[in-house]
């Protein structure tokens, strides 16, 4: 089975552009696949549209020599926009695969460990408490089992110290009208320093938040040598890396306690199943990233129906709520989970002619500046 042909669509999903990927072959079978990156999806299809020249006539089963070859093909080893490139390739083959084998892709990765996977939504209110309980108290009633917001959203600057002040705020706001038994997930997304980051994780530790989630910068890994000791909460990270060496240090010397591999850049599910194995011998959970399209909820529930060490899935919304005329067909959610597909592959569909009617708008990200007018992260 001889790919054909490798096509880009970038869809505008009315707040933000999801990159999808169709791989075709001489039997008529596709796969479908979807990048990460948001923001750069021009620069990934640039390493889409360069890459299929090359593939176009290879065997379409032949998953882990497409990867290799596209990993270290070009001397240089791949980096993020190439690796985002090649996991929407490379979750596009496991879908052709699933079809032409006619069994879902969880069954290539060696079958149900579990009947269901647990999700966590994304939260609304910014730097409103009363807001954001709010939120989280429909999110609740909805199902859910996680409650998640983020460090600083909503603020028009971001200073260190008041974001913290502010969030332990709103940990005891979130816990005390959620109870016990609902989840508290936390994203800082790479906005403190060392300082700052150790005053939140300790002053939150009372609340038992099920991780914090990228603590620190991603650049340079080794600080969670220096995190790690001096805190006591359940840490999260790698949302932001690109393989399984830049996850080396963080698993083997137990920095963190839940991977968050996003399937869609870090080289697809090839690599994303490597990297849970090595992770299963360090009793690190997964917490995989999912904050893009269909595609991608799809694949990592996947990987999650098929790994013991699975711990929570990111869901921003419901399945079946978004991109629906493009992707018809999406996984199942009920009462805060995902249910198994039957259907072979991925168990969704594509709609290419309903993608091109949501052509690509070129929009950057948010930009956070501190009160000096210094640049800090997003």
């Amino acid at each position: 089975m001889k790919i054909t042909n490798i096509e880009a669509y970038p869809v505008w999903g009315g707040h933000r552009n999801f990159l999808f990927v169709v791989v075709d072959t001489d039997e008529g079978i596709y796969g479908v696949g979807e990048a990460g990156i948001t923001g750069r999806e021009l620069a990934v299809i640039g390493a889409i549209d360069h890459l299929k020249e090359f593939l176009i006539g290879q065997d379409a089963s032949r998953i882990e020599h497409i990867w290799q070859w596209v990993f270290r093909g070009g001397f240089f080893p791949a980096q993020r926009i190439i690796t985002a490139a090649l996991s929407a390739i490379d979750i596009a083959l496991w879908d052709i695969k699933g079809k032409a084998l006619g069994v879902p892709v969880y069954e290539l990765l060696g079958g149900l460990v579990r009947d269901k996977v647990v999700c966590y939504p994304h939260n609304q209110g910014g730097s409103d408490i009363s807001k954001l309980v709010e939120s989280c108290l429909k999110t609740k009633e909805e199902g859910w089992k996680f409650v998640r917001w983020g460090l600083g959203d909503g603020v028009d600057a971001f200073e260190p110290r008041e974001a913290v002040r502010l969030a332990i705020k709103q940990f005891q706001a979130v816990r005390e009208a959620v109870g016990e038994d609902i989840e508290l997930t936390f994203d800082v997304h790479t906005r403190l320093d060392l300082p700052e980051a150790v005053w939140l994780c300790r002053e939150v530790e009372p609340f038992a938040p099920y991780f914090i989630e990228d603590p620190l910068r991603s650049e340079n890994p080794d600080s969670f040598k220096t995190l790690r000791p001096r805190v006591n909460v359940p840490l999260a990270a790698g949302e932001q890396f690109n393989s399984k060496w830049e996850f080396r240090q963080l698993i083997e010397e137990e920095w963190i306690d839940y991977a968050r591999i996003d399937l869609c850049i870090v080289g697809g599910i090839t690599e994303a199943r490597k990297i849970t194995g090595w992770c299963e011998t360090h009793y690190i959970k997964l917490a995989t990233h999912n904050p893009l399209g269909p595609v991608s909820s799809a694949a990592c529930l996947h990987l999650n129906l098929a790994s013991s060490n699975f711990g929570v899935q990111e869901q921003p919304r419901p399945t079946g709520t978004v991109m629906t005329d493009v992707v018809p067909v999406q996984p199942v959610w009920e009462d805060g989970y995902l249910l198994p597909p039957t259907a072979p592959g991925l168990g969704i569909e594509f709609d290419r002619e309903a993608a091109k009617r949501h052509p690509f708008q070129l929009v950057d990200l948010p930009q956070y500046r501190r009160r000096d007018g210094s640049f800090t992260n997003w």
